[in-house]
């Protein structure tokens, strides 16, 4: 049986493969070659559907567990990738409502908007204007946002914010990303979100520069995550398709 055809992959490729324990061992005939059968077509198959979806490694440890006679094993593998997705899936959602929460906040006019960590913050004279690109004291950086400067210092202790340090003097500087971030921690405090549910949400509005990219990029991660569910269900019934097949062949 020609495994590399049927596979659309090298003679080579086949080797390692069964080098490798992914496909089940193969008789050698009088001449000395490797004899592949049936068995040797269908495990090579599940593997790479299943290295399509859970990855090579995962693939390669649940192929493994199978030609080993462990299946508790290679099941417990396939139910971990599953709860490790379902978890991204989780913080991605979560990421999504931060944000939705974020853009409620600022749109809610200034005098409705509660007021982050203090009862009765300072007010900006200068309103909402932008951050100049020499950056701002944290003083400065407080009185833009109307809060006190020991909130900004709190945020920065707790590792969401990081303003760069002025040469010489030490000083905090807060360029329009520090506010930008300072701002969105304020908008999540004030909807009540703890600290270490804001990181997350800060790290990912980093990566993207601004919510509307971090938006697309949500919804470009939750296409992805749909798709590789849908790619892990088929590539389990490809598995369960092999096991009960091994379960019923005379070779198994």
């Amino acid at each position: 049986m020609d495994l590399a055809r049927a596979a659309g992959i090298s003679t080579q490729q086949v080797r390692n493969d069964l080098d490798a324990g992914v496909l089940p061992s193969a008789e050698r005939t009088a001449a000395g070659y490797r004899r592949f059968t049936e068995r040797h077509r269908r495990a090579l198959l599940t593997y790479r559907a299943l290295a399509r979806s859970y990855g090579w490694t995962t693939a390669r440890e649940i192929m493994r567990a199978v030609h080993a006679g462990d299946r508790a094993e290679a099941l417990g593998l396939v139910d971990a990738a599953h709860a490790a997705l379902h978890e991204q899936r989780r913080a991605l959602a979560a990421t999504a409502e931060a944000l939705a929460a974020v853009t409620a906040q600022a749109a809610t006019p200034p005098n409705l908007k509660a007021r982050a960590d203090d009862p009765d913050p300072p007010r900006s004279p200068t309103g909402t204007a932008e951050a100049p690109g020499t950056g701002l004291r944290v003083g400065e950086a407080a009185a833009l946002l109307g809060m006190r400067p020991s909130a900004l210092r709190l945020w920065e202790a707790a590792g969401l914010l990081a303003p760069p340090r002025e040469h010489g003097t030490g000083y905090r500087r807060y360029r329009p990303e520090d506010v930008r971030d300072a701002r969105v921690v304020q908008l999540l405090r004030q909807a009540r979100y703890h600290l270490a549910q804001i990181e997350p949400v800060l790290a990912d509005l980093r990566r993207a520069g601004s919510t509307d990219a971090l938006r697309a990029a949500l919804d470009r991660r939750r296409n992805e995550i749909t798709r590789r569910s849908a790619a892990m269900l088929a590539a389990a019934g490809e598995l369960h398709a092999y096991l009960t097949g091994d379960a019923a062949s005379p070779e198994g």
